[in-house]
């Protein structure tokens, strides 16, 4: 079964997981949006503020092709409790139906109740796990269970 994880990074958090996953066999394909490229104070406020109203990203680049894929894995920041605006890109331009999803969240917190309903409601079959800060607290990455 060919499994791929399509993921957003701004702070390196999904590089950390998206190494975790490679290791489990998965391909990995990172996106990378236009306006929101380096990690500083006015991007963070800024990007809070657009997944606040649910913005999508301009993408560069995005290969949305997943025909040879079984199970996809979505990687995204909580951005303001919710998905990232790269993230929220690729779900509106990416055919995810017959495929089994899992999101993998990753958050200062450790919550992401807007996200968790957003998916719940489009995606009520996909799997969710959310870690906190994967960079900082590496024992997160045991939630990914193998990438099971």
């Amino acid at each position: 079964m060919a499994k791929l994880f399509i993921y957003y990074s701004l702070s390196q958090n999904g590089d950390i997981v998206a190494e975790k996953l490679k290791e489990f066999g998965f391909d990995i394909r990172k996106v990378n949006a236009k306006s929101l490229k380096k990690n500083n104070f006015w991007n963070i406020f800024k990007g809070g503020f657009l997944a606040g109203i649910n913005h999508k990203s301009k993408l560069i680049d995005y290969n949305n092709d997943i025909k040879d894929y079984d199970e996809i894995y979505i990687g995204s920041p909580i951005w303001n409790s919710k998905l990232s605006c790269p993230i929220n890109s690729v779900l509106a331009n990416t055919d995810l139906n017959n495929k089994k999803l899992k999101f993998v969240l990753y958050s200062g917190s450790g919550e992401a109740k807007k996200a968790v309903k957003k998916i719940n409601k489009n995606y009520p079959s996909a799997e969710i796990v959310i870690l906190k800060e994967p960079k900082k607290y590496r024992e997160e990455l045991e939630k990914l269970n193998g990438g099971n």
